[in-house]
């Protein structure tokens, strides 16, 4: 039986034929068959909205697939797109949402816009990279857990994109033995420990990732693999960064922007980020 760091390195030294085995997937084949032929009717963001299938897929594509029934965020990004620095897509710690923002831009025109050949490609391309991840995550979460990883890690800009993530959370936690979050104390200890263990020079830089990677998988499978004591329930790979609601989370959130920003300002690898449009219309992901 392969353990979860052969299959990634598997996967990972043979990129180019699993995406094409994964295009090659019937329900794969027909969603973006769909999106091809119907992408370029679309002129607006509420036509795009309007359109289930087409949102979906495009969310998808972004890493945001479960945000598909929260319009109303989803029309507020769109609506203010990302070029404005207080923009909503660029107050939320998922960095999703701005790629997504400019992405479908229905103002842009030439390659940028958004039915154009160029962006097209770039949707189809992450769609079926997203898909890839999570046929991996029905066989092996730790698999999916350290594509996502060695996807989205490098994008890290400061430690609330970590903490508002819970798959990198998780992948870090795993790594180091962190304990979970449960209050605004323990996330501004886990901050200041995120900084220290894995600073963002580090993620940008690949053989540091790569054991980073390699890391989290010897223990993934020590923990919850075929060897473990089966005592320990198999993390969580949560779809699109799937979220908990700001009521459920802003108390915590409260206090953590509070400590964070006194206990992380004078830390290099940490920009403190925050605003009020980030609390009006922040989700918690991972």
């Amino acid at each position: 039986m392969t353990n979860t760091t052969s299959t990634y390195l598997s996967i990972q030294n043979n990129l180019a034929r699993y995406q094409k085995l994964e295009t090659q997937n019937s329900s794969v084949k027909t969603a973006t068959a769909y999106y091809q032929a119907n992408i370029g009717k679309v002129t607006t963001a509420s036509q795009l909205i309007s359109n289930y299938r087409l949102l979906s897929f495009a969310l998808q594509a972004y890493g945001l697939g479960d945000q598909i029934n929260n319009r109303a965020l989803v029309q507020k990004v769109l609506q203010q797109g990302a070029t404005n620095p207080r923009a909503l897509a660029n107050t939320l710690p998922n960095a999703n949402w701005k790629r997504f923002a400019a992405a479908f831009n229905f103002s842009a025109t030439g390659a940028s816009a958004p039915n154009s050949q160029t962006s097209v490609a770039a949707t189809v391309s992450g769609y079926n990279e997203q898909q890839l991840e999570a046929d991996q995550g029905a066989i092996n979460p730790g698999v999916q857990l350290a594509l996502y990883f060695k996807r989205v890690a490098p994008t890290v800009t400061n430690g609330y994109s970590v903490l508002a993530d819970k798959n990198l959370l998780q992948v870090v936690q795993t790594i180091f033995n962190l304990p979970p979050t449960a209050s605004a104390s323990q996330l501004d200890k886990e901050a200041i420990a995120i900084g220290k263990l894995t600073p963002v020079k580090d993620l940008q830089n690949p053989t540091k990732l790569q054991n980073l990677i390699e890391r989290f998988t010897a223990t993934y499978d020590a923990n919850y693999g075929p060897a473990s004591d089966g005592t320990a329930a198999p993390l969580t790979v949560y779809d699109g960064n799937t979220t908990s609601s700001v009521s459920a989370a802003s108390t915590v959130l409260s206090g953590l922007i509070s400590s964070l920003s006194t206990s992380l300002a004078s830390t290099s690898s940490y920009i403190p980020l925050i605003s009020p449009a980030l609390l009006s219309g922040l989700r918690l992901g991972g």
